[in-house]
């Protein structure tokens, strides 16, 4: 009835069963190898990709509309019955209910940082938690981010996890030990406690740049990374891919060349046209998230940017976290503010030094620029933006 009104529906199936079934989340489980993506951000990029490097939606069960808490992961198991694999991605507050559940055979951890504090609250309260959920599940195999030092220390809690690595631009979270509460102080690449010595783990995949980006795994072998999506955090989400794959018996060549036709996932990185250029739609949702998206801007010509900002339930009432991003980084773009808290983003960018102009609507906005424009949105700014412009 939902999808007949022109919802999704990805959500109201799972949360009826549940009602009706208490058991229904680890009875569709049943028979499934199930595969866990968890983090801050990159969530649904990455389970897009992993379940496409698996071998794609004739294959693979999926929450591709990321609807990633019990009743939309269980709306997913319902749609796919036939389906032995499962790759879900599952908000970080209900990893522990979900694995309990579905039993997994990977748990993929992509980073941990500031998000949403007034739901989901302080962001090493949450990342104990997750290593609280690894460590509930010994037979796992666990893919995590050597780099992130949250999420390390939720991976180590693991017996045998299987590290990616990647420079990370994005240290703002990672201050403190999490196994001793220890300073934490970073040096290159590696990262080191001063009171414990926990230190950065050695990566088994790492993103390497010898004539053209490539994934090496444990054995030494480059894979190439050509791929459609852009960015430096987009080659680090295909490495996770590529490393599950592997793990569940993908040769990586193969789990590769499956990323390649990849252009969009849930309409981010897609490029609409519309009269008088191209708007390329972009979801930054707190300071990691943007620290990615400013090192995408800085890929490419200073074209013009539309930034806009909401502050709904599923955005987080609390804009603070607007100061801890370095907006500085758009000083030669042309920059437009909009969305329900364009005031206090202009307060921020006028701090920041850049000149701007506000817009009552972030779409208009991109329709009034000549050529082509970023429109980059928190979480239901950028949702807003996709059903119009999509």
């Amino acid at each position: 009835m939902a999808r007949r009104t022109g919802r999704n529906g990805s959500v109201i199936g799972g949360r009826v069963a549940t009602v009706l079934d208490g058991r229904v989340l680890a009875r569709l489980a049943v028979g499934r190898t199930v595969v866990l993506v968890t983090g801050t951000n990159g969530k649904t990029t990455t389970t897009s990709m992993i379940a496409r490097a698996l071998g794609g939606d004739g294959e693979v069960a999926t929450n591709h509309l990321g609807a990633n808490m019990p009743d939309g992961i269980t709306t997913a198991l319902l749609d796919a019955p036939g389906k032995r694999l499962a790759v879900m991605e599952v908000d970080e507050s209900y990893l522990g209910e979900v694995a309990a559940a579905t039993d997994p055979a990977v748990i993929v951890l992509l980073n941990f940082s500031r998000d949403q504090l007034d739901r989901v609250g302080e962001v090493r309260t949450v990342a104990r938690r997750v290593g609280d959920a690894v460590a509930a599940h010994p037979r796992a195999r666990v893919v995590a981010f050597a780099d992130d030092v949250l999420c390390a220390g939720a991976g180590l809690r693991s017996a045998a996890p299987l590290w990616v690595s990647s420079p990370s631009s994005w240290t703002g979270d990672a201050g403190v030990c999490p196994r001793c509460d220890g300073p934490v102080t970073h040096a290159g690449l590696r990262w080191t406690c001063g009171s414990c010595g926990l230190t950065r783990p050695p990566g088994n995949w790492a993103i390497v740049d010898d004539d053209g980006w490539c994934a090496r795994g444990p054995d030494g072998v480059d894979v190439p990374l050509e791929l459609a999506l852009p960015g430096h955090a987009n080659r680090l989400n295909a490495t996770f891919a590529i490393a599950v794959a592997a793990e569940l018996g993908v040769e990586p060549a193969v789990a590769a060349a499956r990323l390649r036709g990849l252009e969009q996932v849930g309409g981010r990185y897609r490029t609409v046209t519309r009269p008088g250029g191209t708007t390329r739609l972009l979801l930054a949702k707190n300071p990691a998230g943007w620290a990615q998206v400013l090192d995408l801007l800085d890929e490419g010509p200073g074209r013009p940017v539309v930034v806009a900002v909401n502050s709904r339930e599923a955005d987080g009432r609390d804009v603070s976290w607007l100061w801890d991003v370095p907006f500085e980084r758009l000083a030669g773009h042309p920059v437009v503010v909009a969305g329900e808290r364009s005031a206090e983003l202009s307060v921020r960018l006028a701090y920041a030094g850049l000149p701007h102009r506000l817009a009552d609507d972030a779409v208009r906005a991109t329709r009034d620029t000549v050529g082509a424009v970023d429109l980059v949105g928190n979480y239901t700014a950028f949702h807003d933006a996709a059903r119009v412009l999509t």
